[in-house]
């Protein structure tokens, strides 16, 4: 299994199909190939896994001189409430600040459970997309957009 299988098969678990959120395989095959996207994979403690231990969670994300938007993150539903989405978010921040990023973006839906997570994390609100989510026959659901300031301090994060 290559990391997109691994990704994939994250995502489909992860991702409430009543929000459309998950993405094709094409769409990440395609995202991936842009300069700037990177990807994180972690195992069940939200570390790097080493070659055949299974795969928790990841993130994708992308980057523009010194942003980087945080595009997708999931846990697979087996291993959630073990801390390994803060792990990624952590492993996240780490890696874009190494690579030049002083600010962090993500956008969530605003059902979304995972705010808390966010909020914890120190993003904050910064804007709001009117009905951009559908979910079939039901009401749209706003999108949230969060950023966060980072600096050398996220190389000290666990």
């Amino acid at each position: 299994m290559d990391d997109l299988d691994k990704i994939m098969t994250v995502m489909q678990a992860a991702f409430d199909p009543a929000f459309g959120e998950a993405w094709t395989r094409r769409q990440v095959e395609d995202a991936l190939a842009l300069p700037g996207t990177h990807y994180l994979l972690a195992n069940s403690r939200g570390e790097a896994p080493q070659p055949g231990e299974i795969v928790a969670g990841f993130t994708m994300s992308r980057s523009v001189l010194d942003e980087t938007e945080l595009l997708l993150i999931a846990v697979h539903p087996d291993f959630r409430n073990r801390g390994i989405a803060t792990r990624l978010i952590n492993r996240f921040a780490y890696e874009a600040y190494q690579q030049g990023a002083r600010r962090l973006f993500l956008e969530m839906r605003e059902t979304n459970p995972a705010e808390a997570l966010y909020l914890r994390m120190d993003f904050h609100k910064i804007g709001r997309r009117k009905n951009y989510y559908r979910r079939g026959a039901g009401d749209p659901v706003d999108a949230i957009t969060f950023a966060r300031e980072i600096d050398e301090s996220v190389l000290t994060s666990d």
